[in-house]
């Protein structure tokens, strides 16, 4: 059974990682997460900025050390020592050599959709960095945009607010309510339909479930 699920995995992976070339992205599937970490750490250049966009899926990867080995200068705001750090780092991600994030889905048609808090995230990805490598697992693909707001509504959303303490409604009630919480977290929401003109946005696919 466990072979099938992978054989699944893979199905899905490589067709949406079709698509995403299809869109101008650099777009690769891998196996799992430690392929995937091995692969990211490969492409990072020695002694390059790296930002992080807030990412789980990046942070379970704990690759910072690696990085520091490599002599990189590490932008990681929710590491900051406090806030006018945090927004030092906020800033920097915005034209650092590589950007390390996820996403909050991937179609499988090839487009990326994202809802953030402050925008610095999505910001980051959209223009600015050198590159962009956008880390996600399977559980992050979607058929198409409707069902990828379902997924940040119903999962994705209630799980990140769970995971900063956060007293909004849809931690509670485990579903989006569109709030009006002066602590909301998702105030932005951006489509990727496609690699914008002249950025250099990578794509990593990994067969298994990862972050939120």
């Amino acid at each position: 059974m466990e072979e099938i699920v992978k054989q699944h995995m893979a199905i899905l992976g490589q067709r949406t990682v079709d698509a995403l070339v299809k869109k101008g992205y650099l777009a690769e599937y891998l196996p799992d997460e430690a392929a995937m970490r091995e692969r990211l750490i490969g492409l990072i250049p020695d002694k390059a900025s790296v930002g992080f966009g807030g990412s789980m899926t990046i942070r379970h990867m704990d690759i910072k050390g690696e990085l520091e080995k490599k002599g990189c200068a590490l932008y990681d705001h929710n590491a900051a020592a406090d806030a006018a750090q945090a927004e030092e780092f906020r800033r920097k991600q915005l034209s650092c050599d590589v950007f390390l994030s996820s996403t909050n889905a991937v179609t499988m048609d090839g487009k990326l959709y994202n809802v953030d808090g402050k925008g610095n995230r999505v910001a980051a990805m959209i223009y600015g960095p050198g590159e962009v490598i956008i880390a996600a697992g399977v559980n992050k693909i979607v058929p198409d945009l409707e069902a990828a707001v379902e997924r940040v509504n119903g999962y994705a959303s209630p799980m990140n607010n769970l995971r900063f303490n956060s007293d909004n409604p849809c931690a509670k009630t485990g579903v989006c309510a569109d709030c009006d919480s002066p602590k909301r977290i998702c105030n932005i929401a951006t489509i990727l339909h496609r690699c914008p003109s002249g950025a250099k946005i990578r794509v990593l696919l990994a067969g298994e479930s990862l972050g939120f």
